[in-house]
C-alpha cells in the first residue's frame, strides 16, 4: 500500500529483520517487492528527485502499484533520531530494500539492519564515513551514489575568487553535528588557504546559532561558503535572506540553494543521482548483492547562478562565468 504521509511514532525499538529473499516474495500471488523510500528532506523539497527515481523505475518495468509498492516517509531535514524512527517501520514492514540519502539517514539505516540491501542515492564520502568498504568493493548489504562534495570544494572557492577578485577572507558555515559537513568544511577550509584565502569556520549546531554566525562573517569574511547538511537545506532561505543582508555572496552543492535566493551552486545533478538510485535498485531486485555493486561517482554537474542575488548584493556577474551557467535565474 502506498502512503504518501507518515506521522512518526514516538519510541519504538529497531527490530533485527529476517532474510526474506526476493524470489520467495514473488512465488507469492499478491505479493509485490517492496521500496522502503526515505527522504532526507520534506517531500515538497525532494519531489523532483523522487520523480526521477520513480520514472525510471517505470522505464525499467517496475511500475508503482502494479508490479513494485513503495512506502514513503520523509525526515524533513530531521535529525538521526528521526530516520531512525523510519527505518524502525522499514524493518518490521519487512521491505525488500531501503532507499534513502544523506548521512544521518543512510547511518540509520546501516545501525538497523544488516540484511536488507540499502541504496544510498547521495552521500559524501561513504568510504571516509565507514558506509562502505571500498568504491569498488562495497561489502555489506550497501552502495549507491558517492556525492564527492569534498572533491568540489575547490571549484567552489574558484568560482567566489571570480566573483570577488582578490578575496582574501572566507566564512565557511558548518553544522559540526554533521559527519558530512564537517568533511566539507575541512575540505574547503584547505582549499581556501592553498589559494592564500584566509578561512574561518562558523560552526553551527542547531537553527539558533545560524544568525549569530552569519553576523560574525558580516566584519570577518567577503563571501560564505555554506556546508550541506540537513539542517541547513532546510533553513536555505533564511540563509540567504540573512547572507544578502550581510553582504556576502554565497556558493554551495545543491541547486535547491540557488532556487531559495543564493548565489551559485555546483553540484551533482540531484535527479540524475535518483535516477541512478533506480538502476541500482532494479539490479537487486533481479538478485544482485550490494555488495557486488560498485559505488559510482557522478557524471553530470551542474552551474546555476541566480542573477536577481547578485544585483541584490550590488554585484554584477562576470560574463564568461554567467555564459559556462547551465541556468541563470533572472
Amino acid at each position: 500500500m502506498r502512503r504518501r504521509e507518515f506521522i512518526w511514532a514516538a519510541g519504538g525499538a529497531i527490530v533485527a529483520s529476517s532474510a526474506w529473499p526476493l524470489i520467495a516474495r514473488a512465488q507469492q500471488p499478491g505479493k509485490l517487492p517492496v521500496i522502503g523510500f526515505l527522504g532526507s528532506q520534506a517531500q515538497s523539497v525532494q519531489k523532483k528527485w523522487t520523480d526521477a527515481f520513480v520514472q525510471r523505475l517505470r522505464e525499467l518495468g517496475w511500475i508503482e502499484g502494479r508490479t513494485v509498492a513503495i512506502e514513503y516517509r520523509w525526515s524533513d531535514g530531521g535529525s538521526g533520531a528521526r530516520a531512525a524512527e523510519a527505518i524502525a517501520e522499514f524493518v518490521k514492514l519487512k521491505v525488500d530494500i531501503i532507499v534513502t540519502n544523506g548521512t544521518p539517514m543512510v547511518t540509520a539505516a546501516k545501525r538497523a539492519t544488516s540484511d536488507i540491501p540499502i541504496v544510498f542515492a547521495a552521500t559524501a564520502d561513504p568510504v571516509g564515513t565507514g558506509m562502505v568498504a571500498s568504491l569498488g568493493r562495497p561489502g555489506g548489504n550497501l552502495t549507491g551514489m558517492s556525492l564527492q562534495a569534498t572533491d568540489l570544494a575547490g571549484k567552489h572557492i574558484e568560482l567566489l575568487q571570480e566573483v570577488r577578485p582578490g578575496l582574501k577572507r572566507l566564512a565557511i558555515l558548518a553544522n559540526v553535528d554533521s559527519a558530512n559537513a564537517v568533511v566539507q568544511a575541512r575540505e574547503a577550509k584547505a582549499a581556501a588557504e592553498t589559494l592564500g584565502i584566509n578561512a574561518i569556520v562558523l560552526e553551527i549546531r542547531s537553527v539558533d546559532d545560524i544568525a549569530p554566525a552569519i553576523d560574525a562573517a558580516r566584519s570577518q569574511a567577503d563571501a560564505l561558503f555554506v556546508a550541506i547538511a540537513p539542517l541547513v537545506v532546510s533553513q536555505r532561505a533564511r540563509i540567504n535572506s540573512l547572507a544578502i543582508a550581510a553582504a556576502l555572496p554565497t556558493v554551495y552543492a545543491l541547486r535547491e540553494f540557488v532556487d531559495a535566493g543564493g548565489l551559485m551552486s555546483y553540484g551533482p545533478h540531484f535527479p540524475d543521482l535518483f535516477r541512478q538510485a533506480g538502476d541500482y535498485v532494479d539490479k537487486i531486485l533481479r538478485g544482485a548483492k550490494p555488495a557486488d555493486l560498485p559505488v559510482q561517482q557522478p557524471t553530470k554537474f551542474e552551474l546555476v547562478i541566480n542573477l536577481k542575488t547578485a544585483s541584490a548584493l550590488g554585484i554584477t556577474m562576470p560574463p564568461a562565468l554567467v555564459a559556462r551557467a547551465d541556468e541563470v535565474i533572472e
